[in-house]
C-alpha cells in the first residue's frame, strides 16, 4: 500500500475465532438433529440458558442473518423475498427476514435443511423490532415462546424503583425456567448457573482492556476485526471457560501489537468511528477508506465486551460508574444468581437508553475516549433501536469538532434500499472536505 507508514501483520488469533464460529455453526444442525437434544431461537438477556440446560443450545438471529448479508445478496434477498410474501415486510429488521425466510425457504445456504427451532425465548430490547422475533418460528412450527420484558425508565436513579424492576426480570425468567423444565422434562442446574457467573465480568475486564489499547496510534485493530470477534462468547455461544480462554488470548496479541506498533492500517492518518452495525452486504467500504489512510475503530456497539463506558478524568474509557452495586452476599441459589445478573442496572441495555447520560453524550465521551477525527452514521429505515437519537449525536459530536457522515440504508442486514455507489461518493466529499485526497487509486 503507498505512503506506508507502520508495519502490519496478519492476526494469529484469526484460526481459532473461525473454529469457534465453526463450531457454533455445526452445533445448530447438531442439536436440531439429536434425540433429546433442544434447540431455541432468541436469547434472554443477560441469562445463558444453555449454561443451565446441557441439552440446550441458542441460537441468536443477529449474527445468523448478518452472516447471511454477507455470505450472499442472493440467498439473503430470497429469504427476505419469502417472508414479505407471508406479510412480515420490509420495516422488520432486516436480521429477522433474514432467518426465518430461510425457514419458510425450508433450506439453508449450504442447501441443508433449515434447523427447527424447539422454544423461542426472543432477546428483551429495547429496539422494537425484537419483541416481534420469534413470533414467525412460534407460528410456523408451534413451538412455545417465552418473552421477556425490557424494563427501563427514564430520568435520575431511584433506587426503590430500580429494586421493583430487578424483582421483575428475575420472577419473569423464574418462571420461563419452570415452564421450560415441565414442558421439556429437563431439569435446570443452578450449579452452572452459579459457576458461569464469574466469566463475563473478567470477559469485560479484557474487552476493556483491548478497547483503551485501540486508543492509542495506530490502531491495532479495526472494525472489521472486532466484527469478527464481538459475538464470541455473547450471541454465539461457546463454552464459558473457552470464551474467557479466547478474550484473553485477544487482549494478549492486542497488547503486542499495541507495544510493537503493529497497525490495523498501515498508512493510518485519519481515525474514525461507527454507530451500530454497518451494510454486511458492503464491508468493502472499509477497504475503501483505507485509501484515504482512515481506520474505523469500531463502536460502542463494537465494543460490547467492554461493558458501558464512560470518559474518566485521566481521559481514558473505563467502566460506566454503576448505579447500584451487586449486593455483596453470597449466591448460592438460582434466585440468587438471578438477582446478582440483574442488580447492576435494571433498567435494559445501557446503549439504547435514551436519558441525557447514554444517548448521545456518551458517543462523545467514546469518540474523545477514542481520539477520532470523525464518524459515519447510518441512518437506517428499520430497527428503530438502532437510530434512535442519531441525529442528536451527531451534533453532540460536532459540538467537539468531530465531522459526521449520515448514509441511509434499509437496516444492516437488508440491502434493498441502500445505494452504494452514492455511499462512496459521499465518502469522496466527505474526505475532500476534510482535505484528505486518496493516498492511492
Amino acid at each position: 500500500m503507498s505512503s506506508q507508514i507502520w508495519e502490519t501483520r496478519p492476526l494469529e488469533i484469526w484460526g481459532k475465532a473461525k473454529e469457534l464460529r465453526a463450531r457454533w455453526q455445526r452445533s445448530i444442525d447438531e442439536s436440531a438433529a439429536a434425540p433429546g437434544s433442544l434447540l431455541a431461537h432468541g436469547n434472554a438477556g443477560e441469562i445463558d440458558w444453555s449454561v443451565g440446560f446441557d441439552s440446550l443450545n441458542i441460537v441468536e438471529d443477529n449474527p445468523h442473518g448478518a452472516m447471511l448479508a454477507s455470505l450472499s445478496d442472493e440467498y439473503a434477498r430470497k429469504c427476505r423475498l419469502a417472508s414479505e410474501t407471508r406479510g412480515w415486510g420490509r420495516e422488520l429488521c432486516g436480521y429477522v427476514n433474514n432467518c426465518w425466510g430461510s425457514m419458510f425457504l425450508g433450506y439453508q445456504l449450504d442447501g441443508s435443511g433449515f434447523p427447527m427451532r424447539d422454544m423461542s425465548v426472543p432477546f428483551p430490547d429495547v429496539c422494537d423490532q425484537h419483541t416481534k422475533r420469534g413470533q414467525q418460528c412460534m407460528d410456523y412450527s408451534p413451538i412455545p415462546r417465552w418473552g421477556g420484558d425490557c424494563t427501563m425508565y427514564l430520568g435520575p436513579y431511584d433506587p426503590d424503583r430500580e429494586k421493583a424492576l430487578v424483582e421483575h426480570k428475575v420472577q419473569c425468567t423464574l418462571g420461563a425456567i419452570n415452564d421450560i423444565e415441565r414442558i421439556f422434562g429437563k431439569e435446570f442446574d443452578d450449579e452452572k448457573l452459579v459457576k458461569g457467573l464469574g466469566a463475563r465480568p473478567q470477559m469485560e475486564k479484557y474487552g476493556l482492556e483491548i478497547t483503551r489499547l485501540m486508543a492509542r496510534t495506530p490502531a491495532p485493530l479495526s472494525s472489521k476485526e472486532l466484527y469478527s470477534f464481538f459475538t464470541i462468547g455473547m450471541l454465539t455461544k461457546v463454552d464459558p471457560d473457552e470464551a474467557l480462554g479466547f478474550w484473553k488470548a485477544l487482549r494478549d496479541e492486542t497488547k503486542w501489537r499495541a507495544d510493537n506498533r503493529i497497525a490495523a492500517v498501515g498508512n493510518e492518518r485519519y481515525r474514525m468511528m461507527e454507530a451500530h452495525p454497518p451494510a454486511w452486504h458492503y464491508l468493502k467500504f472499509y477497504r475503501y477508506l483505507e485509501k484515504y489512510g482512515a481506520v474505523c475503530i469500531g463502536s460502542q456497539y463494537t465494543h460490547t465486551m467492554s461493558g458501558p463506558l464512560e470518559l474518566k478524568e485521566d481521559g481514558t474509557l473505563g467502566p460506566r460508574t454503576k448505579n447500584a452495586p451487586p449486593p455483596d452476599r453470597p449466591v448460592r441459589t438460582r434466585e440468587d444468581a438471578l438477582r446478582r445478573i440483574f442488580s447492576t442496572d435494571a433498567r435494559g441495555p445501557q446503549v439504547y437508553k435514551i436519558d441525557e447520560y447514554i444517548r448521545p453524550r456518551s458517543i462523545s465521551e467514546f469518540a474523545t475516549g477514542m481520539g477520532v477525527n470523525g464518524a459515519i452514521m447510518p441512518l437506517w429505515r428499520c430497527g428503530v433501536g438502532c437510530t434512535l437519537t442519531r441525529k442528536e449525536q451527531a451534533l453532540q459530536l460536532n459540538g467537539i469538532g468531530i465531522s459526521v457522515l449520515h448514509y441511509e440504508g434499509s437496516q444492516p442486514g437488508d440491502r434493498t434500499d441502500m445505494d452504494e455507489r452514492r455511499f462512496l461518493d459521499q465518502i469522496d466529499v466527505w474526505m475532500e472536505g476534510q482535505g484528505f485526497g486518496k493516498l492511492e487509486d
